[in-house]
């Protein structure tokens, strides 16, 4: 593994540095420190200060996640936070509610949480020794079929490698359709999926077209299409709920940092240098949006007819499907933003570098061109 991390090592400096940060330690090095999975996090009145990664919604109630295992809720739109401890306390970089109650956390070493009582509590279902051992489990019993290929053999060998690293793999984002029906992502091309709420997780490392194991930092679903998106240009769909997967004719050579279906049903990819592409058609054609500013865009989400895209920067733009132009929406804070999500009030809360912020945009379904200054209440 130690020639793929040599080939990632300018991730470590740039939007994914959080993110990858894993992936920047050699396994050697990484042993020496504690056990993240077997250590709980740890509680401190500064963890709304913290580096949080991502934010969500459950019902009346925000969640965001972050480096260390913090986890904060906030039941007043993200005026005041309180922490609650995770079984963890790796790096979490990405969280999902599907309703009020129900909702997952991915994140470093592998780990994957589920809660069921809207972020109250924690439990951890996977981690990456486990999520390791199970695709080494796959690839064996691929190997034995007997109309195994050297694509069989050469994803056997990957597999004993992942066991032998161990759990220094993170996921990087997971998307959820339903209470049960769930897929998580994230680097050297992991992919696990459930059926069944997290009870129990599939490696479907298998059935995704990414030899070269390339990270994969956005994933979203809509019925029964899929769609992967990651560096170096790849993206991946799925029209049939899973059962095959294809690689997609990419418009842009550079990194995916995130992904969105509109209210349309349009697929929207953006990555480095603010480069958005949208395609109409499931994916078969894409073109380029107009990006005002050509700062790499790290997340994306739907709000009502809308996106909301996140730059590196911290600005927050919008797109909509009437427009082939992104919208700023708001100039960047300091310091810089990650993910950002509509409260319960109408405004809009986000997480960055410095823990989190309410913006100073009062309706975040305005159409105002006039851009607002993102900063904190």
């Amino acid at each position: 593994m130690a020639r793929r991390l040599k080939n990632k090592s300018l991730y470590c400096n740039g939007l994914a540095g959080v993110l990858l940060m894993a992936i920047c330690v050699s396994p050697g090095v990484a042993a020496q420190f504690p056990d993240v999975i077997d250590q709980r996090s740890v509680l401190s009145t500064q963890a709304s200060h913290a580096t949080l990664l991502s934010i969500a919604r459950a019902g009346e109630r925000l969640v965001a996640v972050g480096e260390r295992g913090v986890v904060v809720l906030s039941d007043d739109s993200g005026r005041t936070w309180r922490q609650v401890q995770v079984p963890v306390s790796s790096t979490l970089t990405a969280v999902q509610f599907v309703n009020s109650r129900q909702g997952w956390a991915v994140g470093h070493s592998g780990v994957i949480l589920h809660s069921g009582d809207a972020g109250q509590s924690w439990t951890l279902q996977l981690d990456g020794r486990r999520a390791a051992q199970q695709e080494l489990n796959d690839a064996q019993t691929a190997a034995l079929e007997p109309n195994a290929d050297e694509g069989a053999q050469r994803r056997l060998v990957a597999a004993q490698r992942l066991v032998t690293d161990g759990p220094d793999k993170p996921f990087l984002a997971l998307s959820f359709s339903d209470t049960m029906h769930g897929l998580a992502v994230g680097a050297y091309g992991l992919v696990m999926r459930t059926e069944d709420g997290g009870m129990t997780w599939q490696s479907w490392m298998g059935r995704i077209p990414n030899i070269q194991g390339l990270h994969l930092y956005a994933v979203a679903q809509a019925g029964d299409r899929y769609y992967l998106a990651g560096e170096q240009g790849l993206l991946i769909r799925s029209l049939d709920g899973g059962k095959s997967f294809e690689k997609l004719d990419s418009p842009y050579e550079g990194t995916y940092f995130s992904l969105a279906l509109d209210s349309d049903g349009a697929v929207l990819i953006g990555g480095l240098r603010g480069n958005v592409f949208r395609s109409r058609d499931q994916g078969n054609n894409f073109e380029a949006m107009n990006n005002p500013v050509p700062v790499s865009l790290g997340s994306a989400i739907r709000i009502g007819q809308q996106v909301l895209w996140v730059n590196q920067a911290g600005g927050v733009l919008r797109s909509t499907g009437d427009s082939s132009t992104l919208q700023p929406l708001a100039t960047p804070a300091a310091p810089a933003l990650t993910a950002v999500v509509d409260a319960p009030d109408g405004s809009l809360v986000g997480v960055g570098f410095a823990g989190t912020a309410r913006l100073a945009i009062s309706n975040v379904n305005a159409t105002s061109s006039n851009p607002e200054r993102a900063v904190a209440e």
